[in-house]
């Protein structure tokens, strides 16, 4: 709908709408800017105080992914009126548990009565506008990394149905409730280390620093609601390249397969299959459930990034010196048809 709206001509809107990208980054001064976004939803876990905490997770990640900081946030609240307040006590302070660890200050927000319970935050953060990691960039050679494994939408349509298993749960409400902060600081440190070496003049450059100069991060998302092959939809176009996957690098969460298999399907899912499969070439050898669990829509999923062989494989085991399990699960080739390939 926002394409249909007259444009506005600001030239210090570094990043608008225009390419889908994760968060809207404005200009203030020649070395900062501030990264803006928002987003709320319905209850996805019985706990409200565990429903809090992935709202805010959720909320924060949209930052991260553009490599900046979050620093304030606006809490937004939809809440029955004749509902008991403590749960949404509970919902606000579990928010409000990941917002202090994200170092983010909650400093207002706003409420209304609905009859269905909604939560989340407008969250406003700080970048260096040479540093801004869009989800357009990606280049022919680099390699993609995932931070976290897919399965949370299967998993919540089958809590919903009361069919999940509490190992399923446990493991989907880590990942919901993982922050992106860590990934995202690794990830941001190495561009940041990257682009000042490539700042460099030639004359400057040393042995090992010379054949690492070509070296980069070049773009990074994350994969939220319109699933790995939607994100990855909208890194590949604007970035004007074409993307390989492959299926058996990616990681699932314990359970996703079983609820594709039981048919826990969410409506977001099918909605991205119907929308972005068009663009999708499979190679013979991958089962439809993992086919399906490309395009599950994930709440607070992980980052995926496009950086140069050089350095991806250091990316890697610096993610997972961290605490961050990341995986190599495919590369970029230069802009063919289909869009995306998917291997086995």
């Amino acid at each position: 709908m926002l394409g249909k709206l007259a444009r506005q001509h600001d030239p210090n809107v570094l990043v608008g709408f225009d390419h889908a990208d994760d968060a809207g980054v404005y200009r203030i001064a020649p070395d900062q800017a501030l990264v803006q976004t928002v987003d709320f939803f319905t209850p996805i876990v019985d706990d409200p105080f565990v429903f809090g905490q992935i709202a805010a997770t959720n909320a924060l990640s949209d930052v991260y992914a553009m490599g900046g900081r979050p620093l304030t946030s606006l809490a937004l609240v939809c809440f029955p009126e004749k509902a008991d307040l403590e749960i949404l006590e509970k919902i606000l302070a579990g928010g409000l548990s990941k917002m202090v660890e994200a170092q983010c200050t909650v400093i207002g927000g706003h409420s209304i009565r609905d009859e269905e319970t909604k939560f989340g935050y407008s969250v406003t953060g700080l970048i260096d506008p040479k540093k801004i990691l869009a989800n357009g960039g990606a280049k022919p050679g680099d390699t993609l990394i995932l931070t976290k494994a897919l399965g949370t939408g299967v998993i919540s349509t089958a809590i919903k149905k009361e069919k999940a298993k509490p190992a399923w749960i446990d493991a989907a409400v880590a990942s919901m409730t993982t922050l992106n902060k860590t990934a995202a600081e690794v990830i941001t440190n190495t561009h940041v280390g990257t682009a000042a070496l490539e700042s460099l003049p030639r004359a400057q450059s040393r042995g090992p620093a010379e054949r690492s100069s070509a070296a980069a991060v070049h773009a990074m998302t994350d994969i939220t609601g319109f699933g790995l092959i939607g994100h990855a939809r909208e890194m590949a176009l604007a970035s004007e390249v074409s993307l390989r996957l492959h299926a058996s690098k990616i990681p699932l969460l314990p359970g996703a397969l079983e609820c594709v298999r039981a048919g826990y399907i969410p409506g977001g899912l099918k909605n991205n299959r119907d929308f972005a499969e068009c663009l999708v070439s499979y190679e013979n050898g991958i089962s439809d459930e993992v086919k399906s669990l490309l395009f599950d829509p994930q709440t607070a999923g992980g980052l995926l990034v496009a950086a140069t062989p050089e350095i991806s494989e250091q990316l890697v085991r610096s993610l997972a010196e961290s605490g961050v399990r990341a995986v190599q699960i495919g590369d970029v080739i230069t802009k063919t048809k289909p869009l995306i390939t998917v291997f086995p």
